[in-house]
């Protein structure tokens, strides 16, 4: 893994890795705005992919095609499909799917895609275990997690289509972009960690202030990629 792409969701969250990283160049492709350089000693571009699949999936294979990258290493926020991963909280990704596939007609299992053989697209166990080791040190103050991201274009916030996803797919969390990283990482053999914060409960609880959590967020996703990145 001697050349990291790293896709960030927030905007301020690129901000504070390009404040860390000795930036060599700025490439500008389908909107997106590539920053290469060094990163912990590491070679290194971050980018922010933007919202939904196909920015994603376009992201990221442009990291394969134009810098190619050895791992893709994405973060982000999500909602929790699970009452025990509290606000705040990371979950690391074991594998990823689309929610919102559903071929069933042609006898697929929901959230399969057709004649790509697989249901969902593991993680690599490397960067899962590093990430994991990487968050217990840099945050000690929140809840680290392993398990299944799902992700499908629509924003969910209802109880009963949280408690479906769970029901269908046992994930620990719902967001926009993970599954599209994840199914392009896979196609082109490129090893991949998804990253989220979580920023709902599953049980429609009251939430912190967005922009107080958004805050905390960046600083716990931050310091989780920092310490990633060196042990790499």
């Amino acid at each position: 893994m001697n050349r990291l792409g790293i896709i960030g969701a927030m905007e301020e969250e690129v901000e504070k890795l390009k404040e860390l990283m000795d930036v060599k160049e700025v490439v500008k492709k389908a909107s997106m705005e590539f920053y290469r350089g060094t990163l912990k000693g590491r070679e290194a571009v971050v980018v922010r992919s933007g919202i939904g699949k196909v920015n994603a999936a376009v992201c990221t294979q442009i990291l394969v095609d134009l810098f190619d990258v050895d791992a893709v290493i994405n973060t982000g926020i999500a909602g929790s499909l699970q009452n025990r991963i509290n606000i705040g909280d990371i979950v690391i990704s074991s594998d990823a799917l689309q929610h919102d596939v559903d071929a069933t007609g042609f006898g697929y299992p929901l959230g399969e895609i057709p004649r790509m053989e697989t249901l969902d697209f593991k993680a690599d166990p490397v960067l899962v275990e590093a990430a994991k080791a990487a968050c217990e040190e840099a945050n000690p103050d929140i809840s680290t997690f392993v398990g299944r991201i799902v992700s499908g274009d629509q924003f969910v916030s209802d109880k009963a289509v949280k408690e479906k996803l769970v029901e269908n797919f046992q994930g620990y969390c719902t967001e926009m972009e993970g599954a599209a990283i994840a199914q392009a990482a896979y196609l082109n053999n490129v090893p991949f960690v998804i990253i989220r914060a979580i920023s709902d409960k599953a049980d429609d609880s009251a939430t912190m202030d967005y922009p107080a959590f958004e805050k905390q967020a960046i600083i716990h996703s931050v310091r989780l990629v920092e310490n990633l990145v060196s042990r790499l």
